[in-house]
Order: structure tokens, then sequence, then C-alpha cells
């Protein structure tokens, strides 16, 4: 008979004992490691933005580190632009969105919404010395700043005669504002509020708040396993006074109690969308993109003639035997060329009139007129440089042979040269005017409604971002086409060789 061995038998116990705790522990910890794409837009302080650093800061970046400490998860913060932020969760090119969403019936027939973690409301902001406005129903045929896809903007809608500009962050809506572009501003109270007491805004006062009683929730995709590990740590936080403390840092309060569900989780959605129904959305969209269009070829249609005309000057002057002439011409184009259009945009509508009030004086500008310098300066660069190799390419051998029949330098240039250059131009004015055409979708971001403008307007309320935008693509193509072949058109009619070749054929 074998000799029981205790000690081999206690080794073998002690060994599946640890297995059994590893195991477990594995079991417990199933999402240690994990780590999740999380959207935010950090262009909304006291909740979401940027530090002096570049670092990202707020009430709603604490709050989501907390909760991953506390579920065990670690994260990824994804910049986005709000109305992007639903079509990423759809599309679920990110995990999770914290950026003071406001949990709405709508939105959460699209995506899922964890427990409301903050209780907010909206409020209306107008300039200090604006005594005519005194609460919502004094809004009544005003001129509205509100962000993109937000509740204030839903609320805007709803007062008569109103006249609504639409911005993609509420900073830039504030800043029209304070501008005086703008009557009022209805925009989210908490955010309001910092902007003023922070001192960044001087010259806004809030004269109602809590429009609405509203609650942020934490966004993810329908039926998204995230949501349980989500909503786990933020209990965890509200629990353990984590919660408490981040909002004391950054409201001096305590705060309010907020309800342990979602108000609209039992939402259901509509599932995949069908072709039908797709090619539906975009045909029923198509009235309202084609205004855009519009408006988009008005824009590009102003801003190459008056580009044309001073890139024409400006290639001419390059030219110049005059060498501090040719110098200033040459840092116009290397300064328009070497910034981004979108900056320059920037400028000329936010930049120039806060500076100028500042300096005591009332101005400001019209949206269009905005818009048409700022494109009708960047085009003027590269047409600049167009007109002066179009010019360069001509035969010294011509000029020479004017001047000999007794022409001038200037009618030189009106009757000899520029006749045959611009000639070689027209193909690089084509692609300029097609570029010109795309770029108009820059002026959104200062409230003009284009085309594409036009299109996130129809997503802030369908979130159809596919379809949408899939039609405003198509209407860009049928316009960069057509101006091809107006362009094509109009390089043989000014050829004389190609246009009797044309003809023969």
């Amino acid at each position: 008979m074998a000799k029981f061995d205790f000690g081999h038998w206690l080794r073998w116990c002690v060994v599946i004992g640890f297995s059994c705790l590893l195991l477990a522990g594995c079991a417990v910890n199933s999402s240690a490691g994990k780590t999740l794409q999380i959207a935010t837009e950090p262009a909304f302080p006291p909740f979401e933005f940027q530090g002096k650093g570049g670092e990202l800061q707020g009430f709603s970046i604490d709050l989501m580190n907390a909760i991953a400490v506390a579920a065990n998860f670690k994260v990824d913060f994804q910049s986005l632009p709000f109305d992007g932020i639903i079509p990423a969760l759809q599309g679920k090119t990110v995990d999770a969105a914290i950026s003071s969403i406001t949990i709405t019936e709508e939105r959460a027939k699209t995506i899922s919404f964890s427990r409301p973690y903050f209780k907010a409301g909206l409020a209306i902001a107008i300039r200090a010395d604006n005594q005519n406005i005194t609460g919502f129903d004094s809004l009544k045929n005003k001129k509205i700043a509100v962000q993109i896809g937000t509740t204030g903007a839903a609320k805007a809608k709803s007062i008569p005669g109103v006249q609504i500009r639409s911005f993609d962050s509420a900073p830039l809506a504030l800043q029209e504002l304070l501008n005086g572009n703008v009557d009022a501003v209805i925009n989210d109270a908490p955010v309001t509020s910092y902007a003023i007491n922070t001192g960044n805004l001087q010259g806004i006062k809030i004269v109602q708040q809590l429009l609405t009683e509203e609650f942020y929730g934490i966004a993810t995709a329908k039926n998204s396993p995230n949501l349980a590990l989500i909503n786990n740590g933020l209990n965890r936080v509200l629990r353990n006074g984590t919660y408490s403390q981040i909002y004391q840092k950054w409201f001096k309060a305590e705060p309010p109690s907020l309800p342990v569900k979602s108000p609209f989780e039992n939402q259901t959605t509509t599932g995949a969308p069908k072709i039908s129904t797709s090619i539906g959305v975009i045909l029923q969209a198509f009235p309202t993109l084609l205004q855009g269009a519009l408006v988009t070829l008005q824009l590009t249609i102003l801003s190459v003639v008056f580009g044309l005309i001073g890139g024409s000057l400006i290639g001419i002057v390059r030219l110049s035997h005059i060498a501090p002439v040719r110098w200033v011409a040459r840092a116009y184009v290397d300064f328009f060329r070497g910034t981004p259009l979108l900056v320059q945009i920037f400028m000329i509508y936010f930049g120039l009139p806060a500076i100028l009030q500042e300096l005591g004086f009332t101005f400001s500008f019209d949206r269009l007129v905005a818009g048409v310098i700022a494109l009708s300066l960047n085009s003027a660069a590269y047409i600049a440089e167009v007109v002066r190799a179009g010019i360069q390419s001509i035969e010294p051998g011509q000029a020479e042979a004017a001047q000999s029949l007794g022409l001038s330098s200037v009618q030189t240039m009106s009757y000899v040269i520029f006749p045959q250059a611009f000639r070689r131009m027209i193909p690089p004015l084509g692609n300029e005017f097609i570029s010109l055409l795309k770029d108009t979708s820059l002026v959104s971001v200062i409230g003009f409604e284009e085309l594409v403008r036009k299109g996130q307007l129809i997503v802030a309320d369908n979130y159809r971002a596919f379809e949408i935008y899939a039609g405003v693509a198509v209407v860009y193509l049928c316009l960069t086409l057509l101006s091809s072949q107006a362009f094509s058109r109009l390089e043989v009619w000014m050829n004389p060789v190609k246009r009797h070749r044309k003809y023969d054929t």
C-alpha cells in the first residue's frame, strides 16, 4: 500500500488555491487595464477646456478621471466638435462622451446615457448696457446667438420672429454678443456664469436663468457594454464623496441631489436606416441644401471678382522695378498664403471689432461683408502669383514690339501683354475658383448659413450625419463640375486657335 505524502498534498492544495484566487481576481477586475476613448469638446469652461499648458481641465474631466479610477479603467480623451460627438458615438469611433451633453428624449432615441451627473439649465445673456431685454418673453424678433446642436439652440427656435446665428462653440457665441452683432445668447447657465465671473467677458450680464431644468449625462452608443461600467464608477464616486469634492472645487457650493436613472433610459432606437429611408432623408434635405448652395455661390462669385481685381494689381506690382513696393506685395502674398484661411476669418470677424471697441470705436461686421473680405484677401494672394507667372510667360519681344510702335507701358500691359497672359491664366484661375468654392465652407464658423452650415443644422436635428453630408458632397460635386465645364468653355472661347479648330471639326 502506497504511503500518504502529506507534504506533497499540501503543496498541491496551495497551488490550486492560489490559482483560484488569480482566476477570481481576473473575474472581478475584468475591466482592469481597459482603455476607453472618451470624446469631449474642450471649449466649454468650466466643464471642459484646455489649460495654459494645453492639458484638459474642467469639472467633467475631473469627474471622468475619478470614474475611471473607481471602475478600474483608463481614459483616452478625444477632442471633437460638439455637433460631431453623437455621429461619432453612432459610428462607434469613440466608446463614450462627456461634454456637457444634455439628456433629451430625441438624443436618447439615438444614443444611451448614464445616470445624470449634473443638474443645469439655460441662461439668457445680454450686453450690460442693454435695458430692453428683461427675460425670455422680450426676445421676440431679436437676434440670438447659440451653439449648434444644443438645447439652447432648440429653445431659441420657439421664439417668434427670432433670427438665430449658430456657432461651433459657446465662446464664439458669447464673443458675437460682446461685439454687438446679436442681442442675446441662450446658453448653459453654468458656462455663461463662469465666463462672466472669471472676467474674460466683461460687459455681459445674465437676465434670466434656468429657463429649463436639464441634466447632463455621459453618452455611449446604444447597447454599449461600457455603459454599465461607467454607471458603476459614477455610483461609487457619488457615494464615497469624491463627486462632492469635485463639485465644490469648481462651483464653490454643495451639489444638488441627482436622479438615479436617466429620464429617458427606456427610449428605443429605430435600428439601422434602410436604403429607401436614407434616400428619403437626403431628398427631404435637398431644398434646404440648395438654399445653402445659393449662398455658397454668392460668396464665391463676389470673392473671386474682388480677388481677381486685387490679385491682378498685386501681381503687376510684384513685377515693379521699385524694390520697396515689390517687397510689400511679396509680404502680402506670403502672409495670406502662409496662414490658414480659418485664422484669417477669425481675425477679421471677431478680432478687428474687439480691438477697435477696446480703442473706443463702435464697430461691427456684417457676416457677408466679413466673409467676402476674408475670402477675397486670401484669394487675391493666390491670384497674384497666377497673374505674375502669366505675365512673365509672355515673351519680352512682345513688349519691345509694342513700345516700338509708340505704346506706353500702361498701354502695352493693357492691350498686348495682359490679354495674352489672361488666356494662359484661365486654367489656374479655374482651379482657384473651385478651391474657393469649397473654402467657403469655412465661413460657417462665423454663423454664416452656407451649404455646410445648412447640413450641420439638419444633422443637429435628425442625427443622420452620413445621409446629410453625402447630400452636401453631391451638391458640391455638381457645383465644381459645372464650374469646371464653364472654365473649359471660356478657355476655348478665349483661344483663337482652339476656337477655329473646334469650328473646323
